[in-house]
């Protein structure tokens, strides 16, 4: 497969050529005996109809640090078609212990184009673009461009708020995720059917340097994509208005669930994050 690289607008892309994205799109019509193969063992959960619409189906992941990574790794995996990784930073020494897209080789290098070439290995028969940017007000309309739905993982707040403003405007899901050490949390954000991540965070959390480890960041990052999973193949009860807890240093799941309320100042009557209970400590 040719490749060409896109510097436009200080981006750097790996992107398939316009040919090859004509003789994709005929494949795409059909799950020939390798993918079949490839994908056997989730194919038993949800048919070769709920796989060819993970094939359909174009991401955006914000980020490609330890929720990044578990994200990325898990959707190519699973057969997601079309991955929009976006992230503007160069793989440290600090981040291996959670980064697990990058190696000690990629040091130096950017994550987005480190976690190219590891998806590439991981399942060489998805499209993978990697976008070296950072998120901001003025690109990310660019950067959800055929995007059906973003992935969070950022490690600030106000990044957040961000994605959640542009699933709003776009009427896409949003799969949140977040973790600091032992915990982490996760959502699902539905526009038009949930409230709002600004519904349930008002007021973001004073900033913060966040202790980190891998582990934390793979079992959030598995719930996201397990999220985006079920939402495309329709199966199960998504995340909607609920938040998941996982606390490490317990071993326990909570559950709180909240609702919209009208004062949201981005959805417009989805809430300012009212917690109505909490329930199944476990």
């Amino acid at each position: 497969m040719r490749q060409r690289e896109d510097r436009t607008n200080s981006r750097s892309c790996v992107l398939c050529t316009a040919d090859e994205e004509d003789h994709s799109l005929v494949r795409e019509a059909m799950l020939g005996d390798e993918k079949k193969g490839r994908y056997a063992r989730q194919i038993l959960l949800f048919g070769e109809e709920g796989q060819k619409k993970l094939k359909s189906t174009r991401v955006l992941i914000a980020g490609a640090g330890g929720l990044g990574s578990a994200i990325a790794f898990y959707m190519a995996a699973a057969g997601f078609g079309r991955i929009r990784i976006v992230d503007c930073d160069v793989v440290e020494l600090s981040n291996l212990n959670r980064q697990i897209m990058h190696s000690q080789a990629d040091l130096g290098r950017h994550k987005a184009l480190s976690a190219y070439d590891a998806l590439a290995g991981i399942n060489p028969e998805i499209e993978v673009e990697a976008v070296v940017e950072r998120i901001s007000e003025e690109n990310v309309d660019d950067l959800l461009q055929g995007c059906d739905m973003i992935m969070d993982g950022m490690d600030s707040f106000p990044s957040r708020y961000l994605l959640n403003r542009a699933a709003l405007k776009r009427a896409i899901p949003l799969f949140h995720g977040a973790i600091s050490g032992y915990q982490g949390q996760a959502t699902t954000i539905i526009p038009g059917r949930t409230a709002c991540l600004s519904c349930l965070f008002p007021r973001a959390p004073p900033p913060a340097a966040a202790p980190a480890i891998g582990s934390t960041c793979g079992f959030i990052g598995s719930i996201e994509v397990t999220e985006a999973i079920k939402y495309v193949t329709g199966k199960g009860r998504l995340l909607e208005n609920r938040l998941l807890l996982w606390d490490g240093l317990e071993g326990c799941l909570e559950e709180v669930s909240y609702e919209p309320s009208p004062s949201c100042r981005e959805c417009r009557g989805l809430g300012k994050g009212c917690i109505v209970y909490e329930s199944s400590k476990g």
